[in-house]
């Protein structure tokens, strides 16, 4: 069990006492030697890492204009004080996002402004030291660059690009997170988060095929590096080996086959997530994107969809083609990149795909949006269709939907608590201190609207839900995945009806019992 207090859940979202450091004994592993070299990092901190760390601070500043503005404009307002799940979660001050940025704001003061030189004790401007660093490494490493914050901010100061630049200033000095070094990594190695070989994903999408054909008594396919495809899929790995990831597979595949498209996976790209981002590292992400644009070359496909994950879907739709474009080689008449999501309701729309939506009347549902899709992103081609096109498609498949609090959905949503490559055991205290306001929010619903589950498009949120939720008295399946109700729901054409199970073969259907002795024996097939 956890050794820390699990926040309990009142009736509506406060705003907690203020805890001095409460957190501030929270960090995450640091990367090993290995991990860090592996990316091209010092393997650890040496002699005069604090300059290389200004070198490298003055570097950023200077690429990225908006890093700048947010060291400038901040007036101490407020407005976001209150915003930060995280802040909310733990009551510590640091947790507020004017707090975090302010640890790096004091540095960007001490060298980077006339007044922080020649006068730091007035700004409150500080030199860049080891107590400094861990703080960095601390705090930064509490923010799961959702931009809630963002959106409340009157200048528009994005706490998760500053968060993004402290990290990598971090990993230039030699002291970078292992979670996310360890899996990016792996990327480059083995082509997915997971390490999980091309021997295994094989083998594995075809257990599924088989599950799949049990199931509807079609030959459902996952096709692995199918030259000529129509469509790559490029999706979280999560999708290959866990619940309820894997069920959303099945989803996408069904939908496929329903369709009637030729498409594929890769095992040359077998990971649509980019945890480079949350180390903001511009080489990493490319790197990793490349390989989905070279898998989408090698294939000779058409058009690229993109799984349910979140960050992926914000690195696909923001990045992809600064990062790794053109994407002139590919279908103009389709989107570059399309969301699974999108994809689906199109379809939908077109009236291409039906569904009994009574197979999911065991749930009543609400939708948790991502933050990386409803802040960063969007889908189709209007404004609000990443908040749209989701709740569609679940009412599409489902009778039984409702909301939770309109301030705690849509763009101002809260984060699952385990995002921005926090998603590991050793921040389990600030993971499940974090989902507080969202549970609170479930919490809401649940009483209020008798929900029982809670859909979500996001790898992360899936596996943060699936482990924080039983803390706090829910179901651990109560989270799940879109494309899992559409899996549900949807009626393919020949597929089993569940009518032939229904019904024995007349010559092996065992005969019904005499009333009497003389009574004549009647076979099922004759009837009574």
């Amino acid at each position: 069990m956890a050794d820390f207090d699990v926040p309990n859940l009142k009736d509506f979202i406060e705003i907690p006492k203020i805890q001095e450091a409460a957190m501030a004994h929270s960090q995450p592993f640091v990367a090993s030697e290995d991990h860090q070299k592996a990316l091209g990092f010092p393997g650890e901190l040496t002699d005069g890492w604090e300059n290389r760390a200004i070198d490298k601070f003055g570097d950023l500043l200077g690429k990225y204009r908006s890093l700048q503005v947010y060291m400038d404009s901040c007036v101490n307002c407020g407005a976001c004080t209150d915003k930060c799940h995280y802040f909310l979660g733990t009551g510590d001050p640091k947790n507020m996002p004017v707090a975090r940025q302010n640890l790096m704001r004091q540095v960007y003061r001490r060298y980077f402004t006339f007044a922080g030189k020649w006068f730091p004790w007035l700004v409150g401007a500080k030199d860049m030291t080891k107590k400094v660093l861990d703080d960095w490494y601390s705090y930064f490493h509490q923010c799961s660059q959702c931009r809630r914050c963002a959106v409340y901010c009157p200048y528009g100061i994005d706490t998760a690009e500053i968060s993004m630049a402290a990290r990598e200033i971090m990993d230039s000095v030699g002291q970078g997170q292992k979670y996310c070094n360890e899996i990016i990594g792996k990327v480059h190695e083995k082509s997915n988060n997971l390490g999980l070989p091309e021997k295994a994903l094989k083998a594995t999408l075809e257990d599924l095929e088989e599950d799949i054909e049990d199931e509807t008594g079609l030959p459902v396919k996952l096709p692995l590096d199918v030259e000529g495809a129509d469509i790559l899929l490029v999706t979280p790995s999560a999708d290959f080996v866990a619940e309820p990831h894997v069920d959303g597979l099945i989803g996408y595949a069904k939908v496929f086959h329903q369709a009637g498209v030729n498409w594929t996976l890769s095992s040359y790209a077998s990971e649509a997530a980019n945890f480079a981002m949350f180390i903001g590292s511009y080489e990493q992400m490319h790197d990793i994107a490349e390989r989905i644009r070279k898998a989408a070359q090698d294939l000779g496909v058409k058009r690229i969809v993109v799984g349910e994950c979140g960050h992926a879907w914000r690195v696909a739709y923001n990045f992809w083609n600064t990062l790794a474009g053109p994407f002139d080689f590919l279908d103009p008449n389709y989107p570059v990149p399309q969301h699974i999501c999108e994809y689906t309701h199109i379809l939908i729309q077109e009236g291409k795909l039906n569904f009994d939506k009574a197979a999911n009347d065991h749930m009543t549902l609400t939708y948790h949006d991502s933050c990386n899709v409803a802040r960063a992103s969007r889908m189709g081609d209007k404004p609000g269709g990443q908040f749209e096109f989701p709740r569609e498609i679940i009412k599409a498949v489902c009778n039984n939907y409702a909301d939770m609090a309109a301030d705690t959905i849509r763009e101002s949503t809260f984060c699952c608590g385990g995002g921005g490559g926090l998603l590991t055991d050793d921040l389990m205290e600030l993971r499940v201190k974090g989902a507080k306001p969202r549970m609170q929010a479930l919490k809401q619903v649940t009483e209020n609207n008798g929900v029982t589950h809670m859909a979500a498009i996001c790898a992360i949120c899936k596996s943060q839900f699936a482990k924080v939720m039983p803390l706090y008295g829910f179901e651990r399946d109560g989270v799940v995945s879109i494309h899992q109700l559409v899996s549900n729901a949807l009626i393919m054409d020949g597929q089993n009806t569940g009518d032939e199970e229904d019904s024995e073969d007349p010559e092996e259907a065992p005969a019904p019992e005499k009333e009497t002795d003389k009574a004549p024996e009647i076979s099922v097939a004759e009837g009574p």
